[in-house]
């Protein structure tokens, strides 16, 4: 059984046939869960245990960062988490208290996440909050001296939960104005400018990164193509000068900033010839199966860098005082840790 190259979404809270049916497809690699996926903590176990009995392979991802972007929020029983600039605030004035933060949220959300059967949670974002509105205060700080010690952190929280990390958005979109999501972004600066700036969190942060996902943004003085779509970016800097062997998700490719490649199956062929290991196709069921249909005769990535992103998943929810604990009140019960973590975060909120 392989991990194919294709991530993609399912619309409700349990799988549909048509969901089966894709999950069999074998260059289906990844499944990402939104908030429209999610119940209860029970619900979305339930979903990614029949997710792998269908195809056991099968990589799980979320976007839960924290703040804004979180999918799995307390309305559906687990725990808040502030936006990461709450931890650049504190850094000013407490950076000690800040780093150990960091590291207790990073903690904190991959128990969580992995809690549930989800391998990964795209995350940390290693972009400067300098100009982007889309990016704000989901980055650490305005300053890389301060967001490196605070994604280390974060990291490391991650890592001892038996999470692997993913840094975003490379080389930087925080000094981008426009939202990729809904529009082309492009950057005049030279790469000097990008290197000096925006690149230092992703170099300096490089040895515990296991992957990192390339921003939608066209830096048009050095490559004409967005970084995801970019040989250059990809192979030149991130593979040849920066040594990095982790593995490259594309940034959504049903994201606006993405069309400048063409239909849903030459953008993800060109995330995949540039060097990208896995392309997602998020909320466009179409261009996912157009997509899937577009990579049916690529070779299937390298399936040992891929490996390193599966979650050590926590199988506590198989007790019996557990399950009724999620029937009752559906929240998570980790246990001492993990109520100390949640009390300790609840100061930044």
């Amino acid at each position: 059984m392989t991990i194919g190259a294709l991530m993609l979404d399912i619309e409700g809270t349990a799988l549909t046939q048509e969901d089966v049916e894709l999950l069999q497809a074998p260059q289906v690699g990844g499944m990402i869960l939104f908030a429209r996926n999610i119940e209860s903590p029970a619900q979305v176990r339930a979903l990614t245990d029949h997710m792998r009995q269908i195809r056991p392979e099968i990589l799980i991802a979320v976007d839960q960062e924290g703040g804004r972007v979180r999918r799995l929020k307390e309305a559906h029983g687990f725990s808040a988490l502030p936006a990461m600039g709450k931890l650049g605030d504190t850094y000013l004035e407490q950076p000690e208290q800040a780093i150990r933060l960091a590291q207790t949220s990073g903690w904190l959300m991959a128990t969580e996440v992995l809690a549930v059967g989800i391998d990964f949670s795209f995350a940390p974002v290693l972009d400067i909050n300098d100009i982007s509105d889309v990016i704000g205060d989901r980055a650490f700080a305005q300053n890389p001296r301060a967001i490196i010690p605070l994604a280390e952190a974060f990291m490391q929280g991650m890592k001892s939960a038996g999470m692997a990390t993913t840094g975003k958005h490379f080389p930087g979109h925080g000094s981008v104005k426009a939202d990729s999501h809904i529009a082309a972004a492009i950057d005049s600066r030279p790469f000097a400018e990008i290197e000096a700036h925006d690149m230092t969190t992703f170099k300096a942060l490089m040895p515990s990164l296991d992957a990192i996902m390339p921003a939608h943004v066209i830096y048009e003085n050095v490559d004409p193509n967005p970084a995801g779509f970019s040989p250059f970016w990809i192979q030149e800097i991130l593979r040849g000068q920066l040594g990095f062997d982790g593995v490259l998700f594309s940034d959504d490719l049903s994201m606006q900033a993405a069309c400048v490649a063409g239909g849903a199956d030459a953008r993800i062929q060109a995330a995949l010839q540039a060097g990208c290991d896995m392309g997602l196709v998020c909320n466009d069921r179409q261009a996912a199966c157009v997509a899937l249909e577009g990579i049916q005769n690529l070779a299937l990535p390298n399936q040992a860098r891929l490996e390193r992103m599966r979650g050590q998943l926590l199988d506590f929810h198989t007790t019996q005082a557990q399950s009724e604990q999620w029937k009752m009140d559906n929240t998570i019960t980790l246990g001492e840790t993990w109520r100390t973590a949640k009390n300790q975060i609840e100061q930044l909120l």
